[in-house]
């Protein structure tokens, strides 16, 4: 019960604070709301899924939330659509802490990885499992 009531404590911060859903004469646009790949990308719709159980682990990528850092720093993605590691919107939540002062904004997983070899911050997975698709930012 606490696990489900921290993912949708996390995910409703995530909804709120990171995306704003805009109506234009063409219909609605998403603002960015992560950065996978080095891009920004938007989200919408989000469903819990159960931890994975043991045939499944691959079937989810990575979704790093920064508790500390630069100011705008969004969420980053292991994967986004176009890259073959992207497994379609199912995420595993990872806590990412700095450890530096004046940390940078980071856009990719990739420069992840390269700060963790480096010491600059720690990761540590929430257990928390979920679904959303990333859709190219209008």
């Amino acid at each position: 019960m606490l696990r489900k009531i921290t993912l949708m404590t996390m995910v409703l911060t995530l909804v709120a604070g990171a995306f704003t859903l805009s109506v234009y004469a063409d219909g609605p646009t998403f603002l960015p709301a992560f950065y996978a790949d080095g891009e920004l990308w938007s989200t919408k719709g989000l469903a819990d899924l159960p931890p994975p159980n043991g045939h499944n682990l691959k079937s989810f990528d990575k979704l790093f939330n920064f508790t500390n850092g630069a100011a705008g720093q969004l969420s980053v993605a292991e994967a986004a659509p176009g890259n073959q590691d992207y497994n379609g919107g199912r995420w595993s939540t990872q806590d990412v802490t700095w450890l530096i002062i004046d940390p940078p904004i980071v856009r990719s997983y990739d420069e992840i990885v390269e700060h963790e070899m480096d010491g600059d911050l720690y990761i540590t997975p929430t257990g928390n499992y979920f679904e959303c698709p990333l859709l190219p930012v209008k």
